[in-house]
């Protein structure tokens, strides 16, 4: 395997993830965020099956159990008559099979530390704005008009507004997240739930487990709203907004009492975009920089940790870089065109302002949640199964040069 000088952008999942496993394989690897120090941002997500096989691969599988919550179903109703409209079963797929809640600053420690004990080097404070980029070198370009060293390789883990990948067009729809102790809502221990009227609400509340070691373990509250509905919320008083929050699911009041002012929440935007090609010279997209798309399916995470580590095994098995990156791309691609299709279909039945899809959803996700194969399908969706991701990343440990 050759060894590379590998400049990575951005310093979140998939960039720790990234520079975890290439400075384990011996490349010289420096990661570069705009953040003035490590900073993670976000609430809490979900590792499914495939992103905890990813932590196994780069060793840091232990500390992420013992800081998330077992998540082994999901569970969704419509309201105002208890329709099931989401209820997915972990052990439909295998007994043992369940996800891990986490606050997103849990995951990035994990995956900061792995980074770090790698051998990577982690630069704060430097913001990306440019790449230039032939098919034997790259070099990154800063916001202070400097230009960075000679790399073999550059990888763009930027998320979807990376300025080294097309622009993602924001969805009409986003959420509030806030985050506060287990004990303050009604929730299962170890499960996702929610509540909807039609599409154009949407309530929910996820265990998260601890966001340090020896801390008190914690859920997460998420609220569906309208992008261009942010500055209006934030200017309503926020009893007000309460109110229409326990109308629709009165038993999470001990959590909304946790909560005084709107700068508890934190409002998250998400886009839909596919790049068609993530390699251009020696430049590689990974993450919400290729691929980009709305949180229903709960996969932005996870396929970020898909994309390293097949990037991480693709560098392996093959010397030259461009074939490499080729069979990145190759074993890569169906997996997320399936999940980017599954997410954009399913979009509009959860977060939309028309009632044909609601409708839909409330008529088909009942006898889908029950009659084979219904529940054995939806559990391999949501855990990112379909498709054998894994296997295909894997098969690339058989090809690596002797």
């Amino acid at each position: 395997m050759r060894k590379l000088s590998i400049a990575i952008a951005g310093i979140g999942v998939g960039g720790l993830a990234s520079a975890a496993l290439l400075a384990r394989d011996g490349h010289r690897v420096v990661a570069f965020d705009q953040a003035p120090a490590p900073r993670p941002v976000g609430s809490g997500l979900i590792v499914q099956p495939v992103g905890l096989a990813v932590l196994a691969a780069l060793g840091a599988i232990a500390p992420a159990r013992a800081l998330g919550a077992p998540i082994r179903r999901l569970l969704g109703r419509s309201m105002p008559r208890g329709v099931t409209a989401l209820d997915v079963r972990y052990d439909a797929l295998a007994p043992s099979a369940h996800g891990l809640g986490m606050h997103r600053a849990a995951l990035f420690d994990t995956l900061h530390d792995a980074a770090r004990g790698a051998g990577a080097e982690l630069v704060f404070g430097r913001a990306v704005t440019g790449c230039t980029a032939d098919a034997s070198e790259a070099r990154l370009t800063f916001a202070d008009g400097a230009a960075s060293a000679r790399f073999d390789l550059v990888v763009d883990a930027l998320g979807a507004r990376s300025p080294l990948s097309r622009p993602a067009p924001p969805l009409s729809y986003g959420a509030l997240w806030a985050n506060a102790p287990a004990d303050a809502a009604a929730h299962g221990e170890d499960r996702l739930e929610q509540r909807y009227v039609r599409a154009a609400k949407m309530v929910g509340v996820l265990p998260i487990g601890k966001r340090v070691a020896g801390g008190g373990a914690q859920v997460s509250y998420f609220w569906s709203l309208r992008r261009n509905d942010y500055a209006a919320w934030r200017a309503r008083p926020l009893d007000a907004w309460k109110s229409e929050a326990l109308a629709l699911w009165p038993e999470t009041a001990p959590f909304l009492e946790r909560l005084t002012h709107h700068d508890d929440f934190v409002f998250a935007a998400y886009a839909h975009r596919t790049l068609r090609q993530p390699v251009a010279g020696a430049l590689v997209h990974l993450g919400d920089a290729w691929h980009s798309a709305s949180p229903q399916l709960g996969q932005g995470a996870n396929m970020a940790l898909l994309d390293a580590y097949a990037l991480s095994l693709a560098l392996r098995a093959q010397d030259d870089l461009a074939t490499a990156l080729a069979e990145y791309a190759r074993v890569r691609r169906w997996h997320v065109q399936l999940y980017q299709w599954a997410s954009w279909a399913l979009t509009p039945a959860y977060q939309s302002d028309g009632a044909l899809f609601a409708w839909a959803r409330d008529a088909l996700a009942g006898p889908a949640a029950r009659l084979w194969p219904g529940p054995q399908l939806l559990a391999a969706l949501v855990t990112g199964v379909v498709g054998a991701p894994l296997h295909a990343i894997e098969a690339l440990q058989g090809r690596a040069p002797s």
